[in-house]
């Protein structure tokens, strides 16, 4: 994971409303994406997550969707973009999400009963993300076989810590004197 650490060393801080926040292609878009770099993480994905029998990827819009549309190409599993936009579909799921810096709602559609899904995200940092759409996938009667957020900011627990799913990671980070500090090389799971 060469690549994805010295991204990560290289991200530049910002503060919004109190909270340190790392900029990074990931989790950010900015700066560009380079190919190296994806490619390197969906492998990572691929070796870490538990594929056997997923019907589904689903993946919070809108960071998420790059990680996740890779690893599809990557798989041939189907992908599902939890949206923040509402469509009034047959079956759609509306979820809360509450980050460390924002709230919204979202919408799960294409999800059923019984479906095995591996949920997957840029960043694990409050869990706020994630919980809702755990939540959701529960309400719904998805099976979750595996959550994965290719970052962790560490600095305080999340909201999955209490929560029966024990979240892969691909790195672990933490934001220190204005700096990301690399606190796990090899991330969680």
């Amino acid at each position: 994971m060469n690549q994805l650490r010295d991204s990560l060393l290289d991200a530049p801080i910002i503060e919004k409303e109190g909270y340190h926040y790392f900029v990074h292609p990931i989790s950010d878009g900015v700066p560009m994406l380079e190919p190296e770099l994806l490619r390197e993480i969906v492998i990572k994905i691929i070796r870490k997550a538990a594929l056997e029998d997923v019907d589904k990827i689903v993946t919070p819009a809108a960071m998420g969707i790059h990680i996740s549309t890779a690893t599809s190409l990557m798989t041939d599993i189907p992908l599902v973009v939890v949206r923040k936009r509402q469509y009034g579909l047959d079956g759609e799921v509306a979820l809360s999400q509450v980050t460390g810096y924002s709230e919204n709602e979202m919408y799960v559609n294409d999800v059923d009963a019984g479906d095995r899904v591996l949920l997957l995200d840029d960043v694990l940092s409050t869990g706020g993300t994630l919980r809702g759409i755990t939540g959701a996938l529960e309400e719904i009667g998805a099976e979750i076989v595996d959550v994965v957020a290719v970052i962790k900011k560490e600095g305080g627990g999340n909201e999955l810590d209490d929560s029966p799913y024990d979240v892969k990671t691909l790195i672990n980070v933490d934001v220190e004197d204005q700096e990301v500090v690399i606190t796990d090389p090899h991330g969680d799971g």
